[in-house]
């Protein structure tokens, strides 16, 4: 498969990265699946709700290093996938001051089998690379490859 997206896409998830830094920015990437092709149309931004006191999830880390995205949030992303005839297919997040490779944590909570899941490096406040990732029928992550397309529809919540 191939994740297909607009320079707008990426250039607005580096954009959140660069202004969530310190913190892990993160999102969903919304679209639909045509032959070998994940075409992401519009992106979700979504508030990084790691804390440390009431997260199920908590490991000692803070959200420079984690982030969490809620029920609630991810809910309402996908029932307005729904009425656009999209899907959620996979998640975007940042790494700062670390390179853009899924950390173990990364692997097993921030995407599903068949999920895109988009990192960008944040180092100092300036986004850098960005890489897709995917899971083999291993559960390792597989770079995925990126297909830049020509802006159709393009819209950042």
């Amino acid at each position: 498969m191939v994740l297909s997206l607009t320079q707008d896409h990426l250039d607005d998830i580096r954009k959140h990265g660069e202004a969530a830094f310190p913190y892990e920015c993160c999102g969903l990437l919304l679209g639909q699946i045509q032959g070998e092709q994940k075409q992401v149309l519009e992106l979700w931004q979504v508030e990084n709700s790691w804390e440390e006191g009431e997260n199920p999830f908590a490991d000692g880390e803070s959200r420079n290093r984690r982030f969490l995205i809620e029920p609630q949030a991810f809910k309402a992303a996908h029932d307005y996938a729904q009425q656009q005839g999209l899907g959620v297919i996979g998640t975007y997040h940042s790494h700062p001051n670390h390179p853009p490779v899924p950390s173990e944590f990364d692997r097993q909570h921030a995407f599903p089998w068949g999920f895109s899941c988009m990192i960008v490096s944040v180092q100092e406040g300036l986004s850098g690379d960005l890489i897709s990732w995917v899971l083999d029928e291993q559960d390792h992550p597989q770079v995925e490859p990126i297909q830049l397309r020509s802006p159709e529809r393009v819209a950042s919540h």
